[in-house]
């Protein structure tokens, strides 16, 4: 999410700090939760259908053998009349997760659902299916990287206390690989927000004890508690800038070959997570809304370039930038979805068009909206920060000059793909929102086309992690923000300083992001700083006050 800054580089250089994670009480909780029996992780769901929805919990058995778990679903929370639910049998080999759908269920209503085994009993969770038919208004909250110990899941308690929401859409970062004192700094972090393991999470048991500790957080469980959640994986859960063929911070010589690392992460994932195995898929609001959860990182995603070598080598650098731009930057090989994915989204589109459902909405892990460095980044980096960082927003600036993005790690180092995303939204008449996380900070866009308008975006900014405001801490970051804007032409708006979270709301006449602004996230507190509201009205496909 920087200027050219490599994150792993910044760490190896302890360079304005990077992250770890936190559990509350800190080591001597996590070593109580880590000897826990019975339900040790409260419940969780996701994946809501019109008729179905999926239940999680944890339940942690006496031995090894496995327990037999049993989920019950009711319409009041006295659990009076069981309605739906189902058996699942869970044991060590899945890190006693539980897994189950719940079907014949009734569209767009609340239900109450709870586990039962060992003749113990779940905390009770409160879910919501998905409406049918003609649908006059949905909200939900959007959320992205929540890293535990720079600070309390603060946007996670806020959301879970609100009673307007029908969802909440996960985009990824949902936890960090890095061991503890690397990102954030041990100076950094907040106290008693401890991670476990305390090393990097590269096998199997380390993915999954960081999870542990991420899903013991009380704000955490109360979101999942609360609100179904659409959820899809960025890079960080497994790690950092993966692609289908290795991740920047893996190194096979003393770490492992990367296929064995994106195994482990991918099955915790699927254990933990109240998500299905399928990579992508389609949820449908009604008629109001089609909503497309994406799979970008670890399935099909290229390699994504590198002005590393051009920088490398020396020369005339500016024409060796100017080569790259006109050439290997626009390889129409190189996909950010994959091919199969890709053939996907645009039939889905098209379908969702064709049955006249209002908003077409995709979720993917990094931002689409065109992002250039502004010239005053020069002015920005304070004289005593590292060469690295330094050199860093020097090679930005240069890259700049020629027309490139600042980030090669998101859709600005796949044009060709992300103009046949746009041109596929286009020709099927889409009324196109993006939402997208990854940069830890807020922005929304007009995406253009062709010189034409092909839809908006809104990008949330983070729980927890932090954004241009630590890399630029001399600079008002409302000056920051401004610069962005000028530079960029898609970008309409930008706030480079706060933490929180996006709340969508839908009707069919327009389509409003909220971004709610966290007071702070150093203490436990959901006190609001400010919202920042933005719409679009059907048909415009351009961005407008709220």
């Amino acid at each position: 999410m920087s200027l050219l800054i490599d994150r792993r580089s910044l760490v190896r250089g302890g360079a304005l700090g990077l992250g770890a994670l936190v559990l509350p009480g800190g080591a001597a909780a996590l070593a109580q939760l880590a000897a826990a029996r019975g339900f040790t992780h409260s419940v969780a769901s996701g994946e809501p259908q019109p008729e179905s929805v999926l239940l999680w919990t944890r339940f942690v058995g006496a031995g090894d053998g496995g327990a037999r778990v049993r989920a019950e679903v009711s319409e009041t929370a006295d659990f009076a009349r069981v309605v739906a639910g189902g058996e699942a049998v869970t044991g060590p080999w899945r890190d006693w997760t539980v897994k189950l759908v719940a079907t014949g269920l009734a569209p767009g209503r609340p239900y109450f659902y709870r586990f039962v085994a060992d003749g113990q009993t779940s905390p009770v969770g409160r879910t919501k299916t998905l409406p049918a038919g003609r649908t006059r208004a949905a909200r939900f909250a959007v959320f992205s990287c929540s890293n535990l110990p720079f600070g309390w899941f603060n946007a996670y308690g806020h959301a879970a206390a609100r009673d307007d929401l029908d969802f909440a859409l996960h985009l990824g970062d949902y936890l960090y690989e890095y061991a503890r004192g690397s990102y954030p700094s041990a100076r950094e972090a907040v106290a008693d927000r401890v991670l476990e393991p305390a090393g990097e999470m590269i096998q199997l048991a380390d993915y999954r004890t960081r999870y542990a500790c991420y899903r013991a957080d009380p704000d955490l469980q109360a979101l999942h508690a609360r609100l179904p959640m659409i959820a899809s994986w960025d890079d960080h859960e497994s790690a950092n800038d993966s692609w289908e063929g290795g991740a920047e911070n893996h190194t096979p010589g003393s770490e492992g070959e990367w296929s064995a690392r994106k195994a482990a992460a991918m099955q915790a994932w699927r254990e933990w997570m109240p998500v299905s195995d399928a990579p992508w898929g389609a949820y449908q609001i009604g008629d109001l809304a089609t909503l497309l959860r994406t799979e970008t990182r670890l399935l099909g995603r290229s390699q994504p370039p590198s002005l590393v070598p051009i920088f490398a080598a020396g020369g005339d650098l500016q024409a060796a930038l100017t080569r790259f731009r006109d050439g290997a930057w626009q390889d129409p090989a190189r996909t950010m979805l994959g091919f199969e994915q890709e053939a996907w989204i645009e039939a889905a589109i098209r379908r969702s068009v064709a049955a006249g459902t209002r908003w077409q909405i995709a979720g993917f892990g990094t931002i689409m909206g065109n992002t250039s460095t502004p010239a005053a980044v020069a002015d920005w980096v304070p004289r005593d920060a590292p060469e690295i960082v330094q050199t860093r927003v020097k090679a930005g600036l240069v890259a700049s000059s020629v027309g490139l993005p600042f980030n090669l790690d998101n859709w600005g180092g796949y044009p060709a793909a992300r103009a046949r995303f746009l041109k596929a939204a286009q020709s099927a008449g889409a009324n196109l929102i993006v939402l997208a996380g990854d940069s830890h900070n807020g922005w929304a866009f007009d995406l253009v086309e062709g010189g034409k308008p092909a839809g908006v975006e809104f990008d949330t900014h983070s729980v927890s992690s932090p954004g241009f405001e630590n890399y630029f801490r001399n600079i008002d970051p409302a000056q920051t923000a401004r610069a962005l804007v000028e530079r960029n032409p898609e970008l309409k708006w930008a706030n480079t300083r706060d933490r929180g979270y996006m709340v969508i709301g839908l009707t069919p006449e327009a389509a409003t992001s909220e971004w709610h602004f966290l007071e702070t996230i150093r203490e436990r507190t959901t006190r609001l700083a400010g919202t920042h509201r933005m719409r679009v009205r059907a048909g415009r496909r351009q961005l407008e006050a709220a």
